[in-house]
């Protein structure tokens, strides 16, 4: 069968991602670092990513769903842990009972469910104020875990990326939390989290946006590294004239000649059209801004004056995730997950 490579990639950046990940894990101190590797490791490809933590020393990493576990079992080897954040329904238990994963329980029909089936070691989350999954904290947490074989007790921070009451109050509430449920180990810090300080850290942290080049919080700013570049290529370099409008309804009307590069990106790719005026590309340190909407798979730029710029180049996507939540309006979440499966995904 004939391989094809597209006309669209990520370059992405194995150093990068450990340099990420060793900056965390010493945020913690002594606390595990583990990795949040759902959604196809943020869209960079759970294999690939859980291969280079574990070469790296990351022992635990969580997912958020069972048919996401199946993917990466393989490699859980003894040692390596992998949790599914969204605990077991009725039609997950078979495959839970039989997996090396083990389940995050969030709800008490999932708590009797994986008792009534003999379950074994399990995680659980406990809802400590985002009121997204788990027990209420505000209940009688002991009485309903009692029995279980908890290998984490977790929560969630809601607003660990700002500054606020809510975070202090969570962290109060699940160091309560540590004193009255047994369990192996105890955890609450995402990446925004971490950047709190140590009170946050417990016995392992959960790091998800901030190993991909997401900056959660200004502590991690000049120590968190871009890990995704996205690239596109030129499909066609034509000359607009004075007077000329660019792409669907007219948006935008060339004020004098010029040049543009008809890019193969669209917003069926993740190239949403809330960059249309805003985004922009790179070519050699060289600015080029987008130009009209931005359509389901083709994006212009300027390329004025830029007469090296020809059919079949490649150009970069400015893609900082700080910088391009900032000119979309976009969370740094929905931008790298976004980044569509049309995209060779090439690792250096």
């Amino acid at each position: 069968m004939t391989e094809f490579s597209a006309p669209l990639r990520l370059r992405m950046d194995e150093g990068a991602l450990l340099s990420n990940w060793r900056w965390l894990k010493r945020q913690g101190g002594d606390a595990a670092c583990g990795a949040a590797i759902k959604a196809d490791g943020y869209g960079l490809g759970a294999v690939e990513v859980m291969r280079r933590l574990l070469g790296a020393g990351c022992r635990d990493f969580f997912v958020s769903n069972w048919a996401e576990a199946a993917v990466l079992e393989p490699l859980v080897t003894e040692g390596v842990s992998l949790s599914v954040l969204h605990g077991v329904r009725e039609e997950d238990l078979a495959v839970a009972l039989a997996s090396r994963a083990r389940p995050v329980l969030c709800t008490e029909w999932q708590i009797a469910r994986w008792r009534h089936a003999g379950g074994g070691p399990c995680d659980v989350m406990v809802d400590t104020g985002m009121n997204r999954l788990g027990l209420d904290w505000r209940g009688d947490v002991p009485a309903r875990l009692a029995g279980l074989e908890i290998a984490t007790l977790m929560s969630h921070l809601a607003c660990a990326d700002e500054d606020g009451p809510l975070s202090p109050a969570q962290l109060e509430r699940f160091s309560a939390l540590r004193g009255q449920v047994k369990a192996a180990r105890y955890s609450l810090a995402n990446s925004a989290g971490i950047c709190m300080g140590a009170d946050y850290a417990f016995d392992m942290t959960r790091p998800g946006i901030a190993l991909y080049g997401g900056v959660p919080r200004r502590e991690a700013a000049g120590h968190i590294r871009q890990v995704v570049v996205p690239e596109a290529q030129v499909l066609q370099r034509r000359r607009v004239r004075a007077g000329d409008t660019i792409g669907y309804n007219a948006t935008y009307r060339a004020p004098k000649d010029m040049q543009i590069a008809v890019l193969n990106l669209g917003y069926a790719d993740g190239y949403l059209r809330c960059f249309s005026g805003r985004g922009s590309m790179s070519a050699g340190g060289r600015h080029l801004p987008v130009v009209g909407r931005i359509s389901m798979d083709l994006t212009a730029v300027d390329v004025s004056g830029l007469p090296d710029i020809s059919e079949e180049d490649w150009l970069e996507v400015d893609y900082k995730l700080v910088d391009a939540a900032a000119a979309s309006g976009l969370s740094q979440y929905e931008l790298l997950t976004g980044l569509g499966a049309r995209f060779d995904r090439v690792w250096r």
